[in-house]
């Protein structure tokens, strides 16, 4: 009988002949993605007395105990290099009614004007955290890993604030932000 794998003993998985040719249409792939519904994140920073932010969807719980989740950065975000110099980010979870708010979080064209309109505040790693969201995720970076286009950062959660009782999360998914068992909003 097997044992369990335990975290040292896992390695990595030896690609059979040829598996490194062997990809999904990468249209298709988006497309199937897209039939996945996410919880809508705002994940910010500060470095060199500047806040930083983006939208992301690539977010995921790796332990609770201790406490670690993961976001998956593109390289080519004006947030990624920020996150990787400062060691430090915040996830914002958002909630419903804050489609403007993504909306300034997932374009360059509003870069200036993101953390306006809405009241941040800092909490263990200076990171800046927003009032009200969901729940603020505030974290330093214990690991960063290369994986294509993107940087896997591996966050130690340090603090958590629960803004308010009512769950209520901002969704994303075929393209629009929904709310929980509802049509596009």
């Amino acid at each position: 009988m097997n044992s369990p794998l335990r975290g040292s003993a896992i390695a990595p998985a030896k690609p059979s002949a040829g598996a490194a040719t062997i990809a999904a249409d990468a249209g298709l792939y988006k497309r199937g993605m897209r039939r996945l519904a996410s919880g809508v994140t705002i994940i910010t920073t500060e470095h060199r007395c500047e806040r930083f932010g983006l939208l992301s969807t690539g977010i995921a719980s790796v332990s609770a105990d201790p406490p670690i989740l993961l976001t998956c950065i593109n390289r080519s975000a004006s947030s990624h290099d920020p996150i990787a110099h400062s060691g430090r980010f915040c996830v914002n979870v958002l909630q419903q009614g804050d489609d403007e708010l993504a909306g300034r979080f997932s374009s360059s064209r509003y870069r200036e004007g993101r953390f306006l309109g809405r009241e941040w505040t800092q909490l263990a790693t200076g990171a800046p955290a927003l009032v009200g969201c969901l729940v603020s995720f505030d974290c330093i970076v214990n690991r960063a890993l290369s994986a294509e286009t993107h940087t896997v950062f591996f966050g130690s959660v340090v603090d958590v604030r629960l803004w308010s009782e009512a769950i209520e999360p901002l969704l994303y998914w075929d393209g629009s932000y929904r709310m929980s068992g509802a049509a596009p909003t």
